[in-house]
């Protein structure tokens, strides 16, 4: 009798690993895309704005209320493919503080006019409250639901554009214009999950800071340097 019991504790016990080592697997995963997409955005971020045709970037992010940072924006096809990538969205607070990124991915049908592959990192300013409080409570169409504008390119340009969403994109291939209008964004809640331990909304997130991850302090560190 006794044998069998240690048997069946041994069963159990088997059954409960095999039930827990997917999960624990899929969960390391998740927490290291998310580090590597961190990391990632802000080695874009810093590319992009120091690029020197987008004085317009550089002075919209003196007065922008968040950001959206995509380090890379992947699509495919000859004039009609699809596209998408995952970045982040930090939220400026009081004194320039800005808040630890929430993940949010962008994908779309089609990404303007293309030919071939092309990859691009995208850094998006969100201007007005109302694009911030859209990406804190649901999917949000550019175009649709809040407005959108590419960013004025060249030395010496304003940032006088009035849209919620002003975007800058600067193309690691070639390609013939670029649009994010028609984009969906929405968040990526697995990812938070695992970067800040625990289930997390946007709204814990970018406006409770209710979560909290040392790992990010060099990208917030390198926004506000920029924004100030």
């Amino acid at each position: 009798m006794f044998a069998d019991q240690r048997r069946s504790l041994i069963t159990f016990a088997i059954a409960v690993i095999a039930a827990i080592a997917p999960a624990s697997a899929a969960w390391a995963d998740d927490l290291d895309e998310a580090n590597g997409i961190v990391e990632k955005a802000r080695i874009s971020f810093n590319d992009v704005v120091k690029t020197k045709e987008y004085d317009a970037l550089r002075a919209g992010l003196k007065s922008a209320k968040g950001v959206l940072i995509f380090p890379s924006i992947l699509k495919g096809g000859f004039f009609i493919g699809g596209s998408g990538g995952t970045g982040v969205l930090l939220v400026r607070g009081e004194g320039n503080a800005w808040s630890v990124p929430a993940f949010y991915t962008l994908g779309a049908v089609s990404f303007g006019l293309q030919f071939g592959g092309q990859a691009a990192e995208v850094v998006i300013l969100v201007n007005s409250q109302k694009g911030i409080d859209r990406l804190l409570t649901s999917s949000l169409k550019l175009g649709g639901d809040a407005s959108i504008a590419a960013g004025p390119v060249g030395i010496g340009q304003a940032a006088n554009v009035t849209a919620d969403f002003v975007s800058y994109a600067k193309s690691k291939g070639a390609f013939i214009g670029m649009s994010v209008e028609g984009s969906v964004l929405d968040v990526r809640a697995s990812l938070n999950h695992a970067y800040y331990g625990k289930p997390v909304t946007p709204v814990d997130i970018l406006i409770k800071h209710a979560a909290s991850n040392k790992h990010a302090h060099a990208l917030r560190s390198a926004v506000a340097a920029a924004s100030r």
